[in-house]
């Protein structure tokens, strides 16, 4: 019998009903409330070991009553759930010291997991966590689009990454079109040093003996043309961010001098001798395996764990369908204003071309397609026309092997990806989201066919009905 008390905080009567039941049979004491000014009283008066609570709710919302238990129960674990995630609420919550953030509809197994290791924490943890928030007045400009399983792991990581402090490196790993600069501009706009400069480069984009002086700075006289002292990108981010696009392409002898830099935290110009500090943050991005370039030899190792201390890996958009619409009307949205058009939406085919369509350009490739279709479209709706002549046959297209890589293994690996996961959404479709009947046609146990199911963010409530 666990002796634990779980407060759970909601305004709706069939969340705190399911929490009662599932609680109560697993042998925990459960109390509720039903908004945040309720929660933060009985915070105070019965303290509970753990609190679920939500975020949309009358009186005082959940990301309110979060802060005012913090400033009473700064260790106490917090696991904030919502039934719409977005980047902003889940980077919030993180910030504000949540334990975990869930998304609706919750999954009892892993609400399970997440409540035992909460009061595992509880064991362990022996200070106040140092948390550092951010002022009300920064806008974040760059929000990411999406409220996919998938997606909601990155928004957590970007909250938790903003609160730490400068000297920790961040590696960005995705395919190309995913938004890797995004999540860089997210950290910063989210960090206590929003303010500082957001300094970037594309490091294939100049040769290198230019990226070298574009990274460094140089004197006055330091090579032909140095014709006065110019500042690098190191010394311009100040206190704020130095982002390093496509790494991987980095040649060894400019991967040496960065090492030295973020080691020793300093540099010298070109052509000079004075030690200048550096106090901004580095985050680096690349589409490469970049374990495989450090094992061919074309990456240093030392240099890839001084960069790895944080990873944020990117999901492909074939492995997060589900936001292809959501994006699909935010870019038309955006490509109204730009055009000053008033397309109203898209035919329900155009939505079902967008949905079966590979993107092996991920989300740049959507938004260019999205931005054609606004041009092109001569009525109220997207229709299936203007979207069929970019996806070159929308049937040949599902039928071709969207190649990612040279390298026969990944391409390999992600046909199996993508045939995965159609599979299950055809069998959960064609048994009306009946996971026993759609497991047992596919010769599976219910088990595995659950497991594909939670790989690939598939939920079964939406195929009923």
């Amino acid at each position: 019998m666990n002796e634990a008390t779980i407060l759970v905080v909601d305004d709706d009567e069939k969340i705190l009903f399911a929490f009662r039941e599932v609680l109560k049979k697993d042998g925990y004491k459960c109390i509720v409330a039903k908004d945040g000014e309720e929660a933060v009283q009985k915070t105070i008066a019965l303290t509970p070991h753990v609190i679920f609570m939500d975020i949309t709710m009358p009186k005082l919302n959940g990301l309110d009553a979060l802060q005012k238990i913090r400033e009473h129960s700064p260790l106490l674990p917090v696991i904030i759930i919502t039934g719409y995630g977005t980047m902003q609420t889940a980077v919030k919550a993180m910030q504000q010291g949540a334990f975990e953030y869930l998304t609706k509809p919750l999954n009892i197994d892993i609400v399970r997991g997440v409540l035992q290791r909460a009061l595992s924490s509880r064991c362990t943890a022996s200070e106040e966590p140092e948390r550092t928030t951010i002022s009300a007045d920064v806008v974040d400009r760059y929000e990411l689009i999406g409220t996919s399983q998938l997606m909601q792991d990155v928004y957590k990581l970007i909250g938790s990454i903003s609160t730490t402090p400068n000297h920790t490196s961040v590696l960005i790993l995705g395919e190309s079109g995913t938004g890797k600069e995004l999540v860089a501009r997210a950290i910063h706009a989210h960090s206590p040093n929003a303010s500082s400069p957001f300094v970037g480069i594309n490091c294939t984009v100049l040769p290198e003996s230019l990226l070298e002086s574009e990274l460094f700075g140089h004197e006055k006289g330091a090579f032909t043309g140095a014709g006065e002292r110019k500042f690098g990108k190191f010394e311009n981010a100040g206190t704020g961010t130095i982002f390093l696009d496509e790494i991987g392409n980095l040649s060894l002898n400019l991967q040496q001098k960065l090492l030295r830099v973020i080691q020793e935290r300093e540099f010298e110009r070109l052509g000079g001798n004075e030690l200048v500090k550096v106090e901004g943050r580095f985050i680096t991005a690349t589409n490469r395996d970049i374990e495989h370039e450090v094992q061919n030899g074309n990456f240093r190792e030392d240099l890839f764990y001084r960069l790895n201390v944080v990873t944020v890996q990117l999901p492909p958009l074939r492995d997060r369908m589900e936001d292809v619409p959501l994006l699909a009307n935010y870019f038309l949205a955006k490509y109204n204003r730009h055009m000053k058009k008033s397309v109203k939406g898209f035919a329900s085919e155009s939505i079902h071309l967008l949905q079966t369509y590979p993107y092996p350009g991920n989300v740049r490739e959507l938004e260019n397609m999205i931005e054609r279709a606004v041009m092109l479209s001569n009525s109220d709706v997207i229709l299936p026309e203007v979207l069929k002549e970019k996806s070159d046959s929308t049937t040949q297209k599902i039928n071709t092997v969207p190649i990612i890589s040279p390298i026969f293994e990944d391409s390999k690996n992600n046909l199996l990806r993508l045939f995965e996961k159609q599979f299950v959404i055809d069998q959960l479709r064609h048994h009306h989201g009946s996971v026993t009947a759609a497991a047992k046609t596919s010769h599976m146990t219910r088990q595995n066919f659950q497991r594909l199911m939670k790989k690939y963010g598939i939920h079964a409530e939406e195929f009923r009905g």
